[in-house]
């Protein structure tokens, strides 16, 4: 049974397929290409059912999504009469949320027969399991990340966000749809609002939303998180033990080490 990696844009695409035993097909959303790998196969959700029909045709029974993308926008134009009968599903789940749109699409593979996989089948080892990675949180830290951990819980059910960050107790701001890197941005210009440093820098925490079917959109780590952790005067990263990707975990911890910060999978 032949695998497909579904990708996006980003570096786990490739981070997956080095990690399987058997090299995949590479399969992309138009316009959403992943770094690192070159693609064997580009679709249009216009076309999604002729797409799904190639994979068969390529002897694919299994599938892994992983990589980025946004919302695209739909050309009624490229249409086919198969897939314009699946549009209407498609559309209703968009109007309830991220969570219920990535539901419907699995459902949709699922129905063609494909079995979905999520990265802790194929490459466990990108979801670090319980420690302290690098560094040495405070019980200062593990106070935020108590706080955090129930904030971003809060946004998750409500299908926001994986992210927040905490100081001293005080949310300094959580993630929505721009994402991490916009988030840390703000908190590095927050300026005089935020509380005294020297009692705690505070920690940025990511996790999994309650209840997320866990194949598909875990949240991700990687160096440009810490890079801009620290750009942002916070004092570490803490996620979600077995629910994070850690994209180059070696590189992170060196990282971590030469930018004087901790980094956390709170168990």
């Amino acid at each position: 049974m032949r695998t497909a990696i579904i990708a996006g844009q980003g570096r786990l695409p490739a981070a997956l397929a080095e990690a399987m035993a058997e090299p995949p097909l590479v399969a992309a959303l138009d316009g959403f290409a992943p770094e690192g790998l070159t693609v064997d196969l580009r679709f249009r959700v216009e076309r999604l059912v002729p797409f799904l029909r190639a994979l068969e045709r390529d002897g694919v029974g299994r599938v892994i999504f992983a990589g980025a993308v946004t919302r695209p926008r739909l050309d009624p134009g490229l249409l086919d009469e198969a897939t314009a009968g699946l549009l209407p599903r498609l559309m209703a789940a968009m109007q309830q949320g991220d969570d219920a749109t990535l539901r419907v699409v699995i459902e949709l593979f699922e129905e063609f027969g494909f079995t979905v996989a999520g990265v802790e089948d194929v490459a466990p080892a990108l979801l670090p399991q319980a420690g302290v990675l690098a560094g040495t949180p405070t019980p200062r830290d593990e106070a935020d990340a108590a706080r955090a951990a129930a904030i971003v819980a809060a946004l998750g059910s409500v299908d926001v966000g994986q992210g927040a960050v905490v100081a001293q107790g005080l949310c300094l701001g959580v993630e929505a749809l721009p994402g991490t890197d916009v988030l840390l941005a703000q908190v590095a210009g927050i300026g005089a609002l935020r509380p005294d440093p020297a009692r705690g820098k505070g920690l940025f925490y990511k996790a999994a939303k309650p209840a997320q079917d866990r194949r598909i959109d875990l949240p991700t780590l990687g160096p440009e998180t810490l890079r801009a952790v620290a750009a942002a005067g916070l004092g570490g990263v803490a996620f979600e033990a077995g629910s994070v990707i850690c994209l180059d975990l070696a590189g992170m911890q060196r990282l971590a080490a030469e930018l004087g910060l901790f980094l956390w999978a709170r168990g």
